[in-house]
């Protein structure tokens, strides 16, 4: 008896974990193409009157264009989520364009909704990302083209272009919105400021250090 409840539980878990390890909902229809002009407030986008859908709905052009990286960082990401094209509503899939400037970097940033897999199209980069607390412990690896790297989903990870030319990479997301997190941006540059003092214990620096760097955001 023991052993029959052991089988039929085994199943009920396994689909448990998958539903638990999921991204974004799965469709309950062909397409639910988002509706940008409505003002109800879903988990996700509302979808559109199906017979108003067009194949431009799907579409998004530009790609093959590099991004300007006359940034402070030295790279430029070009996304294609929900924004761009509305039929990736409910889809759990997104993209972007990564373009890095001679040693630029996509500075340390975490994607909250998504895992993200990297195509080095271009050039050489130096990626990684670190585990969560406290273990701390970082992963780095030097990519080149063709190479495909993996940021777990929510970690903090970057990428910089160690080569004397300009390189390029296709990022594939879990998630029609994955959302990004610039750690220096979020820390330093909040809207109102993090009070120095809070952020001078926690880097354990003068405030007079702390209010320099938040001057630059």
């Amino acid at each position: 008896m023991a052993s029959a409840q052991l089988l039929l539980l085994v199943p009920l878990l396994l689909l448990i974990s998958c539903v638990v390890m999921a991204s974004d909902p799965s469709p309950l229809q062909d397409f639910c193409v988002a509706d940008a002009n409505s003002t109800v407030k879903v988990n996700g986008v509302v979808c559109k009157d199906p017979n108003l859908v067009t194949a431009g709905d799907f579409f998004f052009s530009g790609l093959n264009k590099a991004g300007n990286t006359s940034t402070p960082v030295g790279s430029r990401v070009t996304a294609v989520n929900v924004v761009q094209i509305p039929g990736l509503n409910t889809l759990g899939i997104s993209l972007a364009r990564v373009d890095y400037a001679p040693w630029g970097i996509n500075p340390p940033h975490t994607h909250p909704r998504a895992t993200e897999i990297l195509t080095v199209l271009e050039g050489t980069l130096l990626v990684g990302f670190v585990t969560s607390n406290t273990e701390n412990r970082l992963f780095t690896k030097v990519l080149y083209k063709g190479d495909v790297f993996v940021f777990p989903v929510g970690l903090i990870h970057f990428q910089q272009n160690i080569g004397y030319g300009p390189a390029v990479a296709l990022a594939a997301l879990s998630s029609q919105n994955p959302g990004v997190i610039t750690i220096a941006n979020a820390v330093f540059g909040s809207n109102p400021d993090i009070p120095a003092n809070i952020l001078a214990k926690a880097f354990q620096v003068e405030e007079a250090t702390i209010t320099k760097i938040q001057s630059k955001f």
